[in-house]
């Protein structure tokens, strides 16, 4: 029989079949050999699985938990990512400096120091400290053993969807960084079911999207300060779409595993392991450096070009006008039809590199800079903003654009690293970005009935 498939169907196809059934039967010696005693749930991991595992609390605490750690990131971040941003452009200042001590040509210094280096430096400051709390945090769960348990409880829904009950804790890494979510996907034995958490794991916005989410939020809400309240609506709104975000995963998981990639989910039988104490030396070790620094380098060496190319697009002109805002009057009929505008689907697209630098990358074609820059008070975005002619729709439809759109450039690096393939990291690119289109027209098409 084995050799029999190994003539029809190619190799991941091969071992999917294997592993799911080798699931399947495992699943059913479990069934007939094995007998739970309800005498026997006295321990104090009973105890506390009867509770973390329940239906009744299981999800509940799990969203509680992931609220908490991303208001621990969120609130922790700020300072050292200030700290950090005005001691990397302080830097800027002196490497101008030296270029004007030597008497480099404006282009030369255009193009390394307000292309490469200030987007590398926007990359840094805004990614690092979020990823160095997020990933030890999460770390810190998963030494515990509390991991396990998020598997366990959304196991159902997955394999619903045709997925793994695994995915879920490589999307919850996704919130972390897509492309670390991605490489935690190894965890997935089948290579189909892998596969579908790879292409779906951008559906959860990283913390290079939630800058930009956040501060839409606060100007969609109207609020022109700090406050507790506007921070709790903003905060709202946003959960309201990582929910979204969430949904989106199972719609086109369950899609995919009934379509291009359909196949029999493997059986998912956990044995939940004992909780125990955090090893803190562990836990720094592999969230700092086998992770953070790790997706940081690939992110800084991707968004160097790109910083490039940016500023290049932004000071070369054809007639009167930069190729940059060619390229966005270009895109504006489109744009339009989804409810943006072609400096904000430019934009986008420009900040493939990094989603760190989408709202720098509107501020200058906006503002005509010639170079990213950077605005701090929501009141001075929602002015320019509305001088652009945005609305409501438009504030919504760029939040939804940035939570569904195409991944950036170093998670579609680490696709095509983890897959060996250039289509599975062209289809990452492909599925998401229908995907916010569509929701943008619909989203469009509905206002216009009501407004």
């Amino acid at each position: 029989m084995m050799s029999d498939y190994s003539h029809t169907l190619s190799a991941d196809q091969f071992r999917d079949h294997i592993v799911t059934s080798l699931y399947k039967r495992a699943k059913e010696i479990e069934e007939a050999v094995v007998t739970y005693s309800k005498e026997n749930k006295s321990t104090l991991d009973d105890k506390i699985d009867s509770i973390l595992t329940s239906r009744l609390f299981g999800f509940p605490i799990m969203l509680l938990i992931l609220a908490l750690i991303f208001w621990i990131t969120i609130v922790g971040a700020n300072f050292p990512s200030k700290i950090l941003a005005d001691l990397l452009f302080s830097l800027e200042d002196k490497l101008t400096e030296l270029f004007i001590n030597f008497n480099a040509p404006s282009r030369l210094h255009g193009i390394v120091i307000l292309g490469m280096y200030r987007t590398a430096a926007w990359v840094i400051s805004v990614m690092l400290p979020p990823m160095a709390i997020f990933f030890p945090c999460f770390t810190l769960l998963e030494d515990l053993g509390y991991l396990p348990r998020v598997a366990f409880n959304l196991d159902r829904i997955f394999k619903k969807a045709g997925a793994h009950g695994k995915q879920a804790l490589t999307m919850a890494m996704g919130f972390g960084c897509n492309a670390a979510g991605v490489i935690s996907s190894r965890i997935i034995d089948s290579p189909r079911e892998r596969l579908i958490a790879i292409l779906t794991n951008n559906f959860v916005p990283c913390n290079g999207r939630f800058p930009t989410l956040i501060a839409i939020s606060m100007i969609l809400i109207g609020a022109s300060s700090d406050s507790l309240l506007n921070s709790l609506f903003a905060s709202g709104l946003v959960v309201l779409l990582i929910l979204l975000g969430i949904a989106m995963t199972f719609l086109i998981s369950f899609i995919a595993s009934k379509s291009f990639l359909k196949g029999t989910p493997s059986r998912f039988s956990l044995e939940l392991p004992p909780y125990r104490k955090p090893q803190i030396g562990k836990i720094i070790i592999r969230s700092i450096f086998d992770r953070t620094l790790f997706v940081l380098g690939r992110a800084v060496a991707v968004a160097l070009p790109a910083g490039a190319i940016t500023w290049l697009l932004a000071n070369i002109s054809i007639g009167n006008t930069t190729i940059l805002n060619h390229i966005a009057n270009f895109l504006d009929p489109f744009a339009l039809w989804i409810g943006l505008d072609g400096v904000i689907l430019l934009a986008f697209f420009l900040g493939l590199p990094a989603n760190e630098i989408v709202l720098p990358i509107i501020f200058m074609i906006y503002l005509s800079t010639g170079s990213m820059i950077e605005i701090d008070s929501i009141e001075e975005m929602r002015q320019l903003f509305l001088a652009k002619g945005w609305t409501h729709l438009t504030c919504l439809n760029v939040m939804l654009f940035s939570l569904l759109h195409f991944p950036c450039g170093t998670t579609l690096w680490t696709i095509k690293k983890e897959t060996q393939s250039v289509k599975w990291a062209l289809a990452s690119f492909i599925i998401p970005t229908l995907t916010a289109i569509l929701i943008c027209f619909i989203s469009t098409q509905i206002a216009s009935l009501f407004f």
